[in-house]
């Protein structure tokens, strides 16, 4: 067969258009799109406020667009006799044919439409959120039927749109009256009785619409009292606060309206520590108002999974508390507001989907608060130190969670040390690499189960005698996060619990000299005590850290540290399989008493055990079998 006949019989590619039943569409619209019922107040406001920029913005050509409807605003009201809420404004208002085209098409975004036709042109500011045209039919989640009456401005013909929400809506003439703007009436299903109470609805307003830039009225309550023989006009009033402090300018502020704004938000009745207030303009716009408060909720501990306190807004629109997607973990004490002009959000609004945008945002918002904490650090010590005590066992989790930072995490630490009188008494890494003295090159740490059993380590005698201070990190969640202590300002730091300190290079020649004289004279009681111990130990070797203790136990450079695998063995967790190696003081007494012992195995197993059972104790362990360490001591003490 010829290319040419083959090419000749070929099927020709068709192409169709995508169906859909709009029923079922609307169906899963109303039904499935929105998780909480509360968002359809927020969507119907949303609309209602972008009417009315969008007839602040025609009027600037145009002003005799304003000549007849007052100032801008939204009024809600609710009538629970007829089961009905209305909600209208004063701004645009739709034609006949707008009406048809943005209500009576699933999807169709008018804001979305007005944006385009004005992005060619000036620049304008444009307060306007309705990006995907399906926020008026969560009304039908509440609203069995729905009626939109609307008047356009400038013009005299106004329309009633109707439908039940089941793929179908009618349009028909409005009365000549009818003022300009729209106004959405709902009938309120009964199972949604709820958002026809006052203070339901108020409730709702100052969640999701608090700094909409125009007021959100409701009818004023009447308290009547016996005496009354008519029932007052009804009147009404500005619910919400229609300004958004964090887009006013700096200058405009006092440090008492950063301080109110701070409780209207938290609902902390105390000060903040500090406060940073930034606006971002460029490829993204984006106003950020971050605060640091004076101390921690009494469930601030509870809500690491969970994490609330830094609000989204979509050009002033409530959205979500996004703390988790807009801040890391280890910085979630802050409180405060992002406003963004643009984030990609579901459908639903109700979900920030990850970008790269959102990962712009929250590297800037982390650089911030870290900007603020080092701020009050430098400049504030004592409101640093409140800081530290409410929220620094959280901040710590940075050293782990956030390489990218992680210097600028270990430079706000703050720790108690072998010289601090009190394990409130605490510096900084700069401190102490201020007060390192001689040949010192890295700096040391310790951890423990607390304070009193970090500052009486054995571990700490050699060091102590040489002058040498040692952080001692005494906190449940240190062992975890020294795990990632590697290096900081070009110094290393060390573990005096893992490996081989070689303090020798602190001292003289003649400290070296006596060390090594030291541990070859105790070899074979090195050797002893290896053999009476067996697999309880990985080695046994003599000290150069203690002083006065008899022994201590230690682990390799790279192993679990022992306070480690309790924590995990505590939880439930597998432990890794590691032996800890036995240290030996050969001038200490007891240590003694083992080398003096000649051919009794027996005695020699009772000592090797004791020696290395305090150890263990020391550490902060528990002994598998107590009453055979009581037993061992006692025949040891009565000998």
């Amino acid at each position: 067969m010829s290319t040419d006949a083959t090419t000749e019989t070929a099927p020709q590619a068709e192409t169709h258009a995508f169906q859909a039943d709009v029923q079922q569409v609307l169906k899963l619209v109303i039904h499935s799109l929105y998780s909480n019922k509360d968002i359809f107040l927020r969507e119907l406001v949303s609309n209602a406020s972008d009417a009315c920029e969008k007839l602040r913005f025609e009027a600037l050509a145009q002003p005799d667009l304003l000549a007849d409807g007052g100032e801008l605003a939204i009024d809600i009201v609710a009538d629970r006799d007829s089961r009905t809420l209305s909600l209208r404004d004063n701004g645009i208002g739709m034609s006949r044919d707008e009406l048809i085209r943005n209500l009576g098409t699933v999807a169709h975004s008018g804001t979305r439409r007005f944006l385009e036709s004005i992005a060619a042109g000036e620049k304008v500011d444009a307060q306007l959120i309705g990006q995907f045209g399906v926020g008026f039919y969560s009304a039908f989640i509440v609203a069995d039927e729905i009626a939109v009456t609307s008047r356009r401005a400038g013009s005299d013909e106004a329309w009633t749109w109707r439908s039940k929400g089941d793929g179908q809506f009618s349009i028909e003439p409005a009365p000549a009256d009818t003022p300009r703007g729209t106004t959405l009436y709902l009938h309120v299903r009964e199972d949604a009785e709820d958002y026809l109470q006052d203070w339901k609805l108020r409730s709702l307003v100052r969640t999701y619409s608090d700094h909409v830039g125009f007021p959100i009225r409701m009818l004023k309550p009447v308290a009547k009292t016996e005496d009354d023989t008519e029932t007052p006009a009804p009147e009404l009033e500005t619910v919400n606060q229609a300004s958004a402090l964090w887009t006013r300018a700096k200058t405009e502020l006092s440090d008492d309206d950063y301080k109110a704004f701070y409780k209207h938000l938290s609902h902390d009745f105390a000060d903040p520590l500090a406060w940073t207030h930034n606006r971002v303009e460029g490829n993204q716009n984006f106003t950020s108002l971050l605060y640091v408060p004076g101390h921690a909720p009494f469930d601030f501990q509870a809500g690491r999974d969970e994490r609330k306190g830094l609000k989204l807004y979509i050009k002033r629109i409530f959205i979500m508390d996004a703390a988790e997607q807009m801040l890391p973990a280890y910085l979630r004490f802050a409180r405060g507001v992002v406003d963004s002009d643009d984030l990609p959000l579901n459908v639903s609004r109700e979900l920030l989907q990850e970008s790269r945008q959102v990962e712009r945002i929250k590297g800037a918002l982390t650089k911030r608060v870290l900007d603020l904490l080092e701020k009050i650090a430098r400049d504030e010590p004592e409101n640093y130190v409140k800081f530290w005590e409410a929220f620094g066992a959280v901040l710590k989790e940075g050293v782990v969670e956030d390489t990218a930072n992680r210097e600028r995490v270990l430079k706000l630490l703050r720790f108690a040390t072998t010289r601090s009188d009190s394990a409130d008494q605490r510096i900084s890494l700069d401190d102490y690499i201020g007060r390192m003295a001689g040949l010192q090159e890295d700096i040391y740490y310790l951890t423990a189960d607390g304070w009193n059993a970090a500052r009486h380590h054995p571990k700490l005698e050699a060091l102590k005698a040489r002058g040498i201070e040692v952080l001692l990190l005494h906190e449940r969640i240190d062992d975890w996060v020294s795990g990632y202590f590697h290096e900081y300002a070009g110094k290393r730091l060390r573990n005096v619990a893992k490996g081989e300190i070689d303090l020798d290079k602190l001292g003289s020649e003649e400290d070296k000299a006596k060390q090594e004289e030291a541990a070859q004279a105790a070899a074979p009681l090195v050797d002893k005590l290896k053999a009476a111990l067996g697999e309880r130990v990985k080695d046994v070797r003599v000290s150069n850290r203690l002083v006065d203790s008899a022994a201590c136990l230690v682990v390799d450079e790279y192993d679990m540290s022992l306070h480690m695998q309790r924590l995990f063995a505590a939880a439930g967790q597998a432990v890794p399989p590691s032996q800890p190696i036995l240290e030996i003081n050969p001038g200490h007494a007891l240590v003694k008493r083992v080398e003096a012992v000649d051919g009794n195995d027996a005695l020699v197993a009772d000592y090797a055990a004791l020696i290395f059972e305090q150890a263990m104790l020391a550490e902060g362990g528990t002994l598998d079998d107590p009453a055979a360490f009581i037993a061992r001591m006692n025949r040891l003490l009565v000998g």
